[in-house]
């Protein structure tokens, strides 16, 4: 137990078997229980992690390929029928290291967070060495996964180190959490739905000799799917049909007027350039005008869903 808590750690693995014994071997006394999700794996990482299990260690071998989602899910479906009060996700390449969970743990057991993440940026030097699409291509990733999840406090999105409690678990429809890669962007949607709180922990990644098997080319376009469709559930779900908020109200009526003061202007703008001269003032009036009035009612639903994260 860490401080009183029973804590699980869930190590999903895909074509792990050179690194998932480390990650067995090197998991912390105070760690109640481990269960290594094989998620179909084609090599020997199951019959690896069997034969460096010790005593609190479960190996589930899915019947077929899910997905790193599909496995962590496993894993905390798992937990909460054992009845731990944290679970923990570890990645059987050992990039997580397990120096750095009582950094995660202590938040939760000390401070009544339900969700905690590791975060690899907090340092200026974390982008050292990183080729630039790279940076941009995070720094995207995060405003977009802000803007969609809620949390307006959180970095690096696809950090897989977290930490979560049972009780924030129970909260959640975990059979419509979604299974691949864009796991964690889904996974903060819900959360925020709940009204979970959360927080980032600092925590650098270890990088060793693991491989990816993630094709960007098809992971990208899942993603931004993944963080539109969510960010329009979020609203739905917490400010229109549970509560309906003034947030919903000045984000759906920026957006409409916004559109229609664009398309209007677009109109006007082709429209002049046809006929050879300027549509009339009233006219580019009523594509300006929305369009401005829109942008604030936008921005003013922005600042006031920032100010709602659950902190």
């Amino acid at each position: 137990m860490y401080k009183g808590a029973k804590v699980g750690v869930v190590v999903p693995a895909y074509k792990e078997e050179a690194h998932i014994a480390s990650v067995i071997d090197t998991m912390p006394e105070y760690v109640d229980r481990i269960v290594v999700v094989d998620d179909c794996s084609p090599d020997k990482t199951g019959e690896v992690a069997r034969q460096a299990a010790d005593k609190r260690t479960e190996v589930i071998t899915l019947p077929e390929n899910q997905g790193v989602g599909g496995g962590i899910l496993t894993g905390h479906k798992r937990f909460m029928e054992l009845g731990l009060d944290v679970s923990v996700v570890m990645a059987g390449d050992g990039q997580m290291d397990p120096n750095y969970l009582p950094q995660l743990l202590d938040p939760i057991v000390d401070h009544g967070y339900g969700f905690t993440k590791a975060n690899r940026f907090f340092s200026s030097k974390s982008f050292e060495g990183m080729p630039k699409h790279r940076i941009f291509g995070n720094v995207l990733l995060t405003f977009l996964t802000k803007a969609s999840s809620g949390y307006w406090n959180l970095v690096d999105p696809q950090n897989g180190y977290t930490a979560v409690t049972t009780e924030a678990l129970q909260r959640l429809p975990l059979e419509k959490i979604h299974k691949r890669y864009d796991f964690e962007n889904d996974m903060l949607i819900w959360l925020n739905i709940a009204s979970v709180r959360a927080q980032d922990v600092s925590i650098p990644a270890v990088y060793g000799n693991e491989t990816s098997t993630m094709k960007l080319t098809r992971v990208a376009p899942r993603i931004l799917w993944t963080l539109i469709w969510g960010g329009w559930r979020r609203m739905w779900r917490k400010y229109i049909l549970w509560d309906f908020s003034p947030i919903a109200l000045l984000l759906i009526a920026g957006l409409f007027l916004t559109v229609f003061g664009v398309v209007v202007s677009l109109w006007a703008t082709i429209w002049s350039l046809t006929n050879g001269v300027s549509a009339s003032t009233g006219t580019w009036l009523l594509g300006v005008a929305p369009a401005i009035v829109g942008i604030q009612f936008m921005l003013q639903g922005l600042v006031l869903d920032i100010q709602a994260t659950p902190k």
